[in-house]
């Protein structure tokens, strides 16, 4: 199993697990997650965290997309949106707790959650076009809401990595805590959470992320067809066979 869970009371804790891989998101792992989620009952508040000491999640598995078809983008890009979408229209309120790398369908799994925590040596960054891609699990769109156009803009054409401290000047993590920290505070906060009345805290959900996100169908669509129409050209097997081969990209 790439996901754990642990259930105290109203509250669930989900670990994604493959440390060697930096907890990367590939199919397996997407589907884990999913049919982890639709198991909980009676939860109000879920915190997603990743396992061992370096990563939250390190981004989608470079790998496995390398060897994609347009097609085959396409549903992996709209499995992964569907995965981001669940957790944010959940019955119950999601926090992410950064412990570490938060790259690509990391940064995207962090962004699907109402609350960002993170550690003081956590990392934030949307590098797909380092890659000859774009973010597909909700980047292009979630972004925005939280770091404004300007900054949305500037990260995901760079590709830059941030740090802890400029997400939360940039507005994506809300508060910094030491490493060893994290999981203690973040818990505190969820057991605040939990002693709420569950039907306002969902109502206040749904009300600010249905003014925030307005016609958002539709910008979920075109990130997902231009993702896959992507595929169709030499970039992204040029961006992801030079990172697996630790050399640096030629793009025509």
């Amino acid at each position: 199993m790439n996901i754990q869970t642990e259930v105290k009371n109203k509250i669930a804790t989900i670990t994604i697990d493959r440390p060697k891989a930096l907890n990367a998101l590939n199919l397996e792992v997407l589907t884990e997650l999913k049919s982890e989620l639709s198991k909980l009952k009676n939860i109000s508040v879920v915190i997603f965290t990743g396992g061992g000491e370096k990563a939250f999640v390190a981004g989608a598995d470079i790998a496995a997309m390398s060897a994609m078809k347009p097609e085959e983008a396409k549903k992996f890009s709209e499995f992964g949106q569907s995965v981001i979408q669940f957790i944010e229209e959940a019955p119950f309120i999601s926090i992410a707790a950064v412990n570490g790398f938060a790259l690509g369908g990391g940064l995207e799994l962090a962004l699907a959650c109402d609350l960002i925590y993170a550690s003081t040596s956590a990392k934030f960054g949307l590098p797909e076009t380092n890659l000859g891609i774009i973010p597909g699990f909700g980047g292009t769109v979630n972004l925005i809401p939280r770091a404004g156009y300007a900054r949305a803009m500037e990260m995901i054409l760079t590709g830059r990595m941030i740090s802890a401290e400029e997400a939360k000047t940039f507005g994506i993590a809300l508060e910094l805590f030491q490493p060893a920290d994290l999981i203690p505070k973040v818990n505190e906060i969820a057991e605040k959470l939990s002693k709420k009345g569950k039907q306002s805290l969902l109502c206040a959900k749904y009300l600010v992320k249905a003014n925030a996100f307005s016609e958002k169908e539709a910008a979920i669509k075109a990130e997902r067809d231009g993702f896959a129409r992507l595929f169709d050209s030499g970039e992204p097997k040029e961006g992801m066979t030079a990172f697996l081969e630790k050399r640096e990209p030629q793009f025509k």
